[in-house]
């Protein structure tokens, strides 16, 4: 066999954002080593842009932007594709395409994986015999799918809790840290770049369901949908929250849950949560990210480290196509076992400890009526504390455990009482391990 330096794989760039620039960049600075744990030396055949006359940064060649992303995708000299579109199409066309020519594809569209033409694709590719890496889709450099898939496959995980959004862990730093207000904490994520302007996706959880939704597969063995995902955002978190969450010991992070719920069913979920000060998730600052794992026989595993940016994602895009090189010299494969359909635990069946936050009236007897509502529906209170409010009082509550089905018919029995004048705070409360 020729040597590492004499092989050579063409490789076709979709997208010249901030992850493909920087991918880019990596290839180029990097050449000798990459060539050195690949097998071959790594040719970029060229790089599919929308509009090849926008400005780039000055390590990208213009002579290989391309228009013509079909074209390049389908070149017969093209071994590996890696796509950095984002979206569902053109870019499910295209890996579609890449695919079904046999073709090796590495992603980072964390979106496109969590829909059902994902499910699709990586039934492609086991079907044509080829790799559909996405290490990247999930927490940017951290190196989480590769442990789940190879280093844990052996291991009966029960639990998965993940940080996976680092513009929300931010904003609830922020929040946590500075005593910043919601939309304070988000001018300055976007200030930073750590927000787009539309920060939707972040802040209403969707980023965080896809993540969820790939986690369900590569963790447990089941075809999930992000669309299927419990999902609730981070916009209706008060300071109230965040001072009653730091007064009784916990830190607000908006986590994504897999977990197992019996022996066939999961339940997968995205929300705000209070977590014990003392679980390692509660140290996770800033914009980094941080999975959680627990299994029956190796215990507790935590992963940490930056989540997102064009470098730290690059690098894990890169480390796949290491690993798609190596496969495709060798005529193999990544492992990638078949999947079931996911049967997901409603949400009203979740059993887990809440915190409830009521406006009510200062009176006699609205107290006894208030725990009467809670006692009527089986809502074991554990704790619960008064303040003193103008005109009234905010009651805040921390149950047992319970199942959210009937927090829900307290919540609602509640709502309808004279006396309570909102339910202004409700949020899941994470248990140690």
């Amino acid at each position: 066999m020729a040597p590492p330096s004499e092989r050579v794989v063409r490789v076709a760039v979709l997208g010249c954002g901030n992850v493909g620039a920087a991918l880019v960049g990596i290839l180029g600075d990097r050449s000798g080593a990459l060539t050195v744990q690949s097998g071959a030396r790594l040719e970029i055949a060229g790089i599919a842009v929308v509009d090849a006359a926008a400005p780039r940064p000055s390590h990208v060649p213009r002579p290989l932007l391309t228009s013509d992303a079909t074209g390049l995708v389908t070149d017969p000299s093209v071994d590996v594709v890696v796509e950095l579109m984002g979206g569902l199409e053109p870019a499910g066309a295209l890996v579609r395409a890449a695919l079904d020519a046999g073709k090796p594809v590495v992603t980072a569209n964390k979106a496109l994986l969590a829909s059902s033409e994902g499910v699709a694709l990586r039934a492609l590719a086991a079907e044509r015999g080829v790799d559909l890496l996405y290490e990247a889709a999930v927490a940017g450099a951290i190196p989480l799918v590769r442990a789940l898939r190879e280093s844990l496959t052996g291991e009966h995980i029960t639990r998965v809790l993940g940080i996976v959004n680092g513009t929300t862990n931010f904003i609830l730093t922020r929040m946590a840290e500075q005593g910043a207000g919601y939309g304070d904490a988000l001018a300055e994520a976007q200030d930073l770049g750590y927000a787009e302007r539309d920060p939707t996706a972040d802040v209403e959880g969707e980023d965080a369901a896809a993540k969820a939704a790939i986690l369900a597969g590569v963790a447990f063995g089941y075809d999930v949908a992000g669309d299927d995902v419990a999902r609730e955002g981070i916009t209706g978190i008060r300071h109230a929250d965040v001072e009653f969450a730091d007064r009784f010991g916990y830190v607000i992070k908006l986590l994504a849950v897999v977990e197992r719920a019996g022996e066939e069913s999961l339940s997968v979920r995205v929300h705000p949560a209070m977590v014990p000060r003392e679980h390692p998730l509660a140290g996770v600052r800033g914009a980094f990210n941080a999975v959680f794992i627990e299994g029956a026989t190796a215990g507790e595993l935590m992963l940490y480290g930056q989540g997102a940016g064009g470098l730290p994602t690059a690098s894990a895009v890169v480390g796949d196509l290491i690993d798609a090189t190596r496969n495709l010299l060798a005529g193999t494969t990544a492992p990638a076992p078949d999947r079931l359909p996911a049967r997901l635990l409603p949400t009203q069946d979740l059993v887990t400890a809440f915190y409830l936050a009521l406006d009510v009236v200062d009176r006699p007897g609205v107290l006894a009526a208030v725990t009467a509502a809670f006692g009527e529906h089986g809502v074991s209170i554990r704790s619960m504390e008064q303040e003193g409010r103008d005109g009234g009082a905010r009651l805040l509550f921390v149950t047992h455990r319970a199942r959210e089905g009937d927090v829900l018919a307290t919540l609602a029995d509640l709502r309808q009482l004279d006396a309570v004048g909102a339910v202004t705070g409700v949020m899941r409360i994470v248990e140690l391990p």
